[in-house]
């Protein structure tokens, strides 16, 4: 398996980013092949952090693709700064 974490700061308004990821962006992400699971977290103080997990190092890639394109479509004002990625092989599950 494999994951991507993005972390973003200066969130703007996290309740309407989780909205609209929920009613956009996850519905995308389930159709990448190998998609396993995602989260959206609201971590406080402007800050948010996504986590999706994938079967393959192909969906994981494919999903920062797609992950890129739905911010900058749907999201920028609500989050105006690159996320930070982190992706890799899951070493660990529980």
């Amino acid at each position: 398996m494999y994951a991507v974490v993005r972390r973003y700061e200066g969130v703007t308004d996290p309740a309407e980013a989780g909205r609209r990821v929920a009613e956009g962006f996850v519905p995308v992400l389930r159709q990448v092949t190998g998609f396993v699971a995602y989260y959206f977290i609201d971590a406080g103080d402007g800050v948010m952090v996504s986590t999706s997990v994938y079967e393959n190092q192909a969906g994981a890639e494919e999903s920062v693709r797609r992950a890129a394109e739905f911010v900058r479509d749907n999201l920028a004002s609500l989050l105006p700064n690159p996320p930070q990625v982190t992706a890799g092989q899951v070493a660990a599950a529980g």
